[in-house]
């Protein structure tokens, strides 16, 4: 036994940089302990179907009714931010930062490859699981890879399914960092995967970019074979620890998956005694190293990056939206299930039972048959409790607000008369926290988008063919695009909520001035250049350019076609009816030509 005990040991004994990684990370899981359980708490009340899974459970209602205020705070808040986000398809462009940087062609070869990698490899539906992470936990964490994904065809030949970067949503369970770092950015950071073999060796294979060391993988798989032999209190004597999310090691070194830690950052190696700069590691099982390299990002940094909806000082881990309305939330299932309870207890009171009663059956028009002392009393509540619903009422209001979700984003008007030009001032008065809030998340977007142009610059060989409108057309066409085509100074810029923020204020602003005094003159007017205020007005702000709406006087051409074809039928009209009728025919009736 003692034999088996020290093979064991030797064997899972761990590489020093992955035991150092390991340490790292729990070290920084246990330092946001307090921020686990604030969020634990927030996804209790956003899924709970009844006070029983809450902090509610432990008041002593009968009724365990959850007013879902939470959860319809959520579903508007992530509504509201990806019609923010996504307003059109136009919602991308290029910023180049030299001349030749902002030719047509090359803004051209950027904005197309970027918009067809971001519609393949399904952004929007990554970005969306990221605005759930931005409301739920209070921080949105992306990260960008480079995928070529082959298939084998039934001839022999392969083809590609899918080549380009990729956003990524890494979760904000997974991912440690030291968290009084100056940013994120600087600090170093550890993220948790947990794969089941199959996906470690497919990654292996689809994403050349991990340089994962392949004999490394295949040691440590040999090694969870030979210690699935061993009994399980071998292991236990061998290594006491726990792996997070499995009974114990034994349980998961015999089960499927396996844990991955990727480190990036710098770290201090002992064996070597040196400082490694810019460092990306991965280790398997906590023990063994499989990836060490330099980062490959040309920009020096992590592929990763992150956004809170609430900054701490201080502190990297934000707060979300919802995380301090839990006690408000409380309050307001506290109240409801109070309000029932008084209700069942007016429907079916307790009774108050004196003196001698014969047994009886509640119900009505029962008997009750008493003592010369006996008596029986209904004890009524009192019904000051009823009243309830206008604390309910009120609490969701302010619930809506602190949230920055003002009620006008769910159709419901704020009361009293106003103007068109009152509703639109006090609407973007309303919205300045939601619109803050989902242009710090755009700023998020931002980054990662040119992580992805990075990515491809760094890995695109050859040609990739993406499919472009073409703007005067209005056709579709396909074009090559090689990595000199998309190498440029510049930046990516999503533009969906600064044109979500900027339109209300613009339309707001041109109704105002075509509306006032010096709109209506017709020598100030004389001097505004109409095709650019149709341009405006009928591309620009509702995202219609592909459409051609406006061109140089189009309307009087088509008004001259119109009456040219006018003239035609009516021409045609007065030949038919003066053809005089065949013989034997009946008698031709001359019709009327309408002018």
């Amino acid at each position: 036994m003692t034999g088996n005990v020290t093979h064991l040991k030797q064997l899972l004994e761990p590489e020093q940089l992955a035991n150092e990684i390991a340490t790292m990370y729990d070290d920084w899981n246990n330092l946001r302990a307090g921020w686990l359980e604030t969020i634990k708490e927030t996804r209790d009340y956003i899924f709970a179907t009844d006070t029983t899974t809450t902090s509610n459970s432990k008041l002593p209602w009968k009724n365990k009714t959850v007013v879902p205020k939470i959860t319809q705070l959520r579903d508007n808040l992530h509504a509201n931010y990806m019609a923010a986000l996504f307003p059109n398809d136009n919602w991308l462009k290029w910023e180049g930062y030299t001349e030749e940087d902002s030719v047509r062609q090359k803004r051209r070869a950027i904005e197309a490859y970027v918009e067809n990698k971001t519609r393949q490899g399904g952004f929007k539906e990554t970005v969306s699981q990221l605005v759930y992470d931005y409301i739920d936990t209070g921080i949105a964490l992306g990260s960008v890879v480079y995928e070529k994904d082959v298939v084998d065809l039934p001839d022999g030949s392969k083809k590609i399914v899918y080549q380009g970067p990729k956003l990524l949503r890494a979760s904000p369970y997974d991912t440690v960092f030291n968290p009084v770092a100056s940013s994120f950015e600087d600090s170093p950071k550890i993220t948790r995967y947990i794969k089941t073999i199959g996906d470690l060796l497919k990654d292996a294979e689809v994403r050349p970019e991990l340089n994962y060391d392949v004999d490394a993988i295949k040691k440590a798989l040999a090694d969870r074979e030979l210690v699935a032999t061993y009994k399980p209190a071998d292991v236990h004597k061998a290594r006491g620890i726990k792996v997070d999310g499995f009974g114990s090691v034994s349980e998961y070194y015999k089960s499927p998956y396996v844990e991955i830690l990727e480190f990036e950052g710098d770290i201090y190696d002992r064996d070597t005694q040196e400082l490694l700069r810019n460092q990306l590691i991965t280790i398997m099982d906590r023990r063994i190293v499989i990836r060490q390299e330099t980062n490959p990002m040309w920009i020096g940094t992590s592929n990763k990056r992150l956004t809170g909806w609430r900054t701490r000082p201080d502190n990297l881990y934000a707060q979300g939206p919802l995380d301090n309305l839990l006690g408000m939330q409380y309050r307001i299932n506290h109240l409801e299930n109070l309000k029932a309870d008084v209700f069942d207890m007016i429907a079916y009171p307790v009774q108050k039972i004196k003196g001698d009663v014969e047994e009886y059956e509640y119900q009505p028009g029962e008997r009750i048959y008493c003592s010369e002392d006996g008596d029986v009393q209904f004890m009524h509540p009192d019904t000051t409790a009823l009243q309830a619903d206008l604390q309910i009422s009120a609490l969701e209001q302010k619930m809506e607000e602190f949230a920055g979700a003002p009620r006008q984003a769910m159709g419901i008007r704020t009361p009293g008369e106003k103007t068109a030009f009152e509703v639109q001032a006090l609407e973007n008065a309303a919205g300045r926290i939601f619109q803050e809030k989902v242009l710090n998340f755009e700023r998020f977007l931002e980054e990662l988008l040119n992580l992805m142009l990075e990515s491809a610059r760094r890995n695109l060989e050859g040609q990739d063919l993406v499919r472009v409108l073409d703007a005067d057309l209005g056709v579709e066409e396909f074009i090559q695009v090689t990595r000199e085509d998309i190498t440029a100074t510049g930046k990516l810029r999503p533009m969906g909520a600064r044109h979500f923020a900027a339109t209300a204020q613009l339309v707001q602003n041109i109704v105002s001035a075509l509306n006032s005094p010096l709109g209506q003159d017709p020598t100030v007017m004389s001097h505004v250049s109409g095709k650019e205020l149709a341009r405006i007005m009928f591309e620009e702000i509702p995202g219609l350019r592909r459409f051609t709406l406006v061109r140089d006087n189009v309307r009087l051409f088509e008004q001259a076609e119109t009456m040219r074809l006018q003239q035609q039928i009516q021409e045609d009209l007065a030949v038919e009816g003066q053809v005089s009728p065949e013989p034997g025919g009946e008698t031709a009736v001359e019709e009327e030509v309408v002018g």
